[in-house]
């Protein structure tokens, strides 16, 4: 891993809260300043599937607005029927090979739509909005 030497001057009052964090916790001062970057950093997303990182590193470039039209979408009807149906006839063992492959797809697409939701409330938690609970977003489209 590379590492890049940043200079920034800080407040008095945080550099003091930061030095006293490092020797209450017998770590450095990088060790300190640089865990409170990591746990207020945009959320990542290389952490989810690879087929799903492209997508999920798009969101960081979008606008606020954006997002929150990301968060508060929902699948259509139709599409949530078909693959309630599709799910049903697999619990039944009595799915087709091209009824598996589209199920297969459907469950791709579901669970790169939620992905997406989750990461876009994620960062716009992170930019400082209040969310409603998960449910009032689903509500919400």
């Amino acid at each position: 891993m590379s590492v890049n030497t940043v200079t920034l001057n800080l407040p008095e009052m945080l550099y003091r809260r930061l030095l006293q964090t490092a020797q209450a916790t017998q770590r450095s001062l990088d060790e300190v300043v640089l865990h409170a970057l990591e746990v207020g950093s945009p959320p990542a997303w290389n952490d989810a599937p690879a087929e799903f990182q492209a997508d999920l590193a798009a969101l960081d470039r979008l606008d606020d607005d954006a997002l929150w039209r990301i968060a508060r979408s929902s699948r259509s009807e139709t599409d949530m029927g078909r693959y309630q149906e599709l799910l049903d006839r697999h619990a039944n063992g009595i799915l087709t090979d091209a009824e598996r492959r589209e199920l297969d797809e459907l469950r791709q697409e579901a669970d790169r739509f939620m992905l997406l939701k989750a990461h876009a409330a994620a960062l716009l938690r992170w930019r400082g909005y209040q969310l409603p609970s998960p449910e009032s977003l689903s509500n919400m489209g």
